[in-house]
């Protein structure tokens, strides 16, 4: 006699389930889509219209050559036309980085399809900087606009790794002198909602913000503790996947790399080459 366990289970394999040719199967979204450069170039009719713009746009790119080198540069706009200041504007497009500037002047900082060239914006203020990264965003980082409640304020009982923490990025926030930065992985610490509100209210919230896309969005904050930033990397469905500290002078993913602004130079004598 056979055992039932050698025999072949029941309502598996090929022909148990009933067929729906019409039915397809549905998959997930997966993750698709990033940024990339695509070179515009603008209708001009007649160029000797927009001569100063052209100039702009040469200085721009001799500028980003400059600035690879470690250099830094600023050209005020509010003095084009309104026909000049358009084909900046048209040619400049909009770039993976845009930043937040709180205070007084509050400023809005949008890069330009070409990393390392960044138009600013505020009362007044109608500019163009290139160089590795806004220099108010370096300047003003750490002003306060929400000041830290300090190692004081009062802990709930869910507060549980939050002070050692903090003590590690006050002890590091003091010593830094440029170099490495020290990254605080929150990702793969053990650490309790309590201890992220703690933190928060402790380290304050600085003048800086600074949102870069590409594969998802990166979101970088300044504290109000000098150098110390948080950073926090999503993926394109918008869920947090990492999650730090990090005491530096900027962190590196809001910085044009030399590599970049050489290549933003070319670019723009390319369009400009296109334009003429």
């Amino acid at each position: 006699m056979v055992s039932n366990f050698h025999m072949p289970p029941v309502g598996f394999g090929p022909g148990s389930q009933p067929e729906d040719e019409d039915k397809q199967l549905e998959y997930m979204q997966l993750p698709s889509g990033m940024r990339t450069y695509s070179a515009h170039m603008p209708d001009i009719d007649d160029p000797s219209a927009v001569t100063p713009a052209l100039k702009t746009l040469a200085d721009i790119a001799s500028a980003s050559e400059a600035a690879a080198l470690g250099g830094m540069a600023s050209f005020d706009l509010s003095h084009l036309d309104k026909a000049n200041r358009a084909l900046i504007a048209e040619t400049m497009g909009q770039g993976e980085v845009s930043v937040k500037i709180r205070g007084i002047p509050a400023l809005s900082v949008q890069e330009s399809v070409f990393a390392g060239v960044w138009m600013i914006a505020g009362v007044g203020i109608d500019k163009i900087e290139v160089g590795p990264v806004p220099s108010a965003a370096l300047s003003r980082a750490f002003e306060p606009f929400r000041h830290g409640q300090g190692k004081a304020h009062p802990r709930g009982g869910d507060v549980v790794n939050a002070p050692a923490l903090m003590a590690e990025l006050e002890d590091k926030s003091a010593a830094f002198m440029g170099g490495e930065p020290h990254v605080i992985n929150l990702t793969l610490l053990p650490h309790t909602e309590g201890d992220l509100l703690w933190l928060d209210a402790v380290l304050g919230e600085g003048a800086v913000t600074i949102l870069s896309r590409g594969y998802g969005n990166c979101r970088i904050t300044a504290t109000a503790l000098p150098h110390v930033w948080r950073v926090q990397f999503f993926n394109s469905m918008d869920t947090l996947i990492l999650d730090t500290f990090e005491v530096t002078t900027m962190p590196e993913v809001a910085i044009a790399a030399s590599e970049d602004l050489a290549d933003s130079a070319e670019r723009i004598r390319e369009v400009l080459e296109a334009i003429r």
